[in-house]
């Protein structure tokens, strides 16, 4: 039986920290709760850079620090082997963003294989991940989802992203690596289904190794599952998806507000946890046709997963489960998940420290936006550090 209060062990969750690194965890989130404290701060970073000011110290001591291993793929290896001790698995994420030329995507397409190759080296890496504009103009993902016309250059740039697809996915299963493809905005996501789909039908014979991600503030998600599901089984391919809530609900809403047309996420938080749960109870019940990468921060989801699992008599290492969560945040799933010899794994980012700051602001973004999300990762850091100078803790529900 699953403890209830599995995520309360603020001592594991934060066994790898020094009374160092907690002070700078404080620190950080300490901040990132101040309200406008974020968006000050981002434009200022933003400034600061465009003018070549060297703040790169400052980054990489604090917020670089906090959210991403390295620099490279090397410099990840000792965090990576140091969170593999306590049974967390990594999955390296080049979080390099904003590049836009076809010679760049043939750049990123071959650093994606770089990693897949580098990451079969290591048990501790069992993941690569891809993202559809990484590999190619948002443009062309956004006309071909909308079956619109191509001129003949776009058409070429259309064949060679799904060429660099291809030639990554085929890596993936060459290097018996997993590969987690990311969702992005609902305008583009329909070109980069189907293309995924067709990847998972060349690639996902006997095993899911092609995971494509639904995100779950999307109200249509579950019925795309099951259809998807009835349509693997009749052609005989396995599915892999990566499950998440999702990253540009503010985004979507406005664009679907402004064009006029129905939104596709759900009406409030409360009904997107539901079909985050619904999406992840079908694929869990299905586990024999469908492997899952479970991307949750919500400890009630990580929970009631873990309550399937037992029920269902599936491992709680089952190969075809994983939980994941990011670096820099969430540590009491995480670890606490581990400990228990689920299949727990972290995000870890990297790349040089000027070309990840989009990623960095990003990532402040989202945590400030989350309703919760920063004060959370707060009160748990500061109920470790009073647990640690021997105060009364208030235990966290």
């Amino acid at each position: 039986m699953i403890d209830t209060k599995i995520f309360n062990d603020t001592k594991n969750a934060f066994i790898l920290k020094t009374d160092k690194d907690l002070k700078r965890s404080l620190f950080i989130f300490s901040l990132m709760n101040i309200p406008f404290f974020v968006p000050i701060s981002t434009v200022l970073t933003q400034f600061a850079l465009k003018i070549k000011l060297p703040i790169e110290s400052i980054i990489r001591a604090t917020i670089f620090k906090q959210f991403c291993g390295g620099e490279t793929q090397e410099e990840c290896m000792p965090l990576v082997k140091l969170m593999y001790s306590k049974n967390v698995h990594s999955v390296l994420d080049y979080s390099v963003e904003g590049k836009e030329t076809e010679a760049d995507f043939d750049k990123a397409a071959r650093r994606k294989i770089e990693i897949i190759k580098f990451a079969s080296t290591s048990k501790e890496l069992p993941f690569a991940v891809a993202k559809p504009t990484g590999i190619g103009r948002f443009e062309i993902w956004e006309k071909v989802t909308h079956n619109e016309t191509l001129s003949s250059q776009e058409q070429n740039e259309w064949d060679r992203i799904k060429n660099r697809l291809e030639k990554i996915c085929q890596a993936a299963v060459d290097y018996d690596t997993k590969l987690l493809i990311d969702a992005e905005e609902s305008w583009m996501q329909d070109a980069a289904d189907n293309l995924i789909e067709e990847m998972m039908v060349k690639f996902n014979k006997d095993k899911a190794y092609i995971f494509n991600t639904l995100q779950c503030y999307r109200w249509d998600r579950l019925a795309y599952v099951k259809e998807l599901h009835e349509r693997a089984n009749n052609q005989g391919f396995k599915l892999g998806f990566k499950v998440v809530r999702g990253a540009y609900m503010e985004k979507e809403n406005l664009r679907a507000k402004r064009k006029g047309y129905q939104s596709p996420i759900c009406e409030d938080k409360e009904a997107t946890d539901v079909n985050f749960n619904a999406v992840m109870t079908y694929c869990i019940n299905n586990i024999e046709d469908i492997s899952m990468f479970i991307g949750t921060h919500n400890e009630v989801s990580s929970y009631m997963a873990l309550q399937l699992m037992e029920q269902q008599g599936i491992d709680l290492d089952d190969d075809r489960v994983w939980f994941g969560q990011l670096y820099g945040m969430s540590d009491h799933i995480s670890y606490n998940i581990g400990k228990h010899q689920s299949n727990a794994i972290k995000l870890l980012p990297f790349g040089p420290i000027r070309d990840v700051v989009p990623y960095l602001i990003r990532r402040a973004q989202e945590n400030s936006s989350v309703k919760g999300q920063t004060g959370r990762e707060l009160a748990l850091l500061q109920e470790e550090k009073q647990r640690r100078e021997g105060q009364y803790v208030k235990r966290i529900n």
